[in-house]
């Protein structure tokens, strides 16, 4: 697994943005069994940047924490199925699971809010935006209950406290 990091907000740089998405993304990829050549882009920004991002995208006009594009759509066939994975391509050929963005100041003031260092409190969110690139989603209640429940679990593994509690 490779995650492809842009740094545009440098202050990414100090917090180890890289170093967190490696171990956050590929503890998902582990967790669900996803074995093979699989490739995350994932974009350190700041809220301005992510706001147009979310415009763009999503029509809301407003800064958030993280965004995931998936390469391909990806979701349950029910309500609080699990996705099936992805199939790995051509050996040799990673295979894009899709784009994250992740914003400092949003996440900073979070993680300050709720009293979370900051690299907990980014990985959990690497974490909740690869779990979207694999097409978990949390709009209906059985999902969001799937979804919180594999992210507690994954977390877990890492030594991080369940960020719902």
């Amino acid at each position: 697994m490779t995650v492809d990091t842009t740094i545009e907000d440098p202050r990414w740089e100090g917090a180890g943005l890289e170093a967190l998405a490696e171990r956050a993304c590929g503890a998902v990829l582990a967790h669900v069994g996803l074995a093979g050549d699989w490739e995350i882009s994932l974009l350190g920004c700041d809220d301005a940047r992510i706001a147009v991002l979310n415009q763009d995208f999503r029509e809301k006009p407003v800064a958030t924490n993280v965004l995931s594009w998936p390469s391909e759509e990806r979701g349950a066939a029910a309500p609080g199925q699990r996705p099936d994975l992805p199939e790995p391509g051509l050996p040799g050929m990673p295979d894009e699971l899709g784009d994250i963005a992740i914003a400092w100041e949003t996440c900073a003031r979070e993680a300050l809010d709720a009293k979370k260092s900051l690299n907990d409190h980014v990985t959990h969110l690497l974490v909740h935006a690869t779990l979207h690139l694999l097409g978990y989603d949390h709009i209906l209640e059985e999902d969001a209950l799937l979804m919180e429940g594999t992210e507690v679990e994954i977390l877990a593994t890492m030594g991080i406290a369940d960020p719902y509690n």
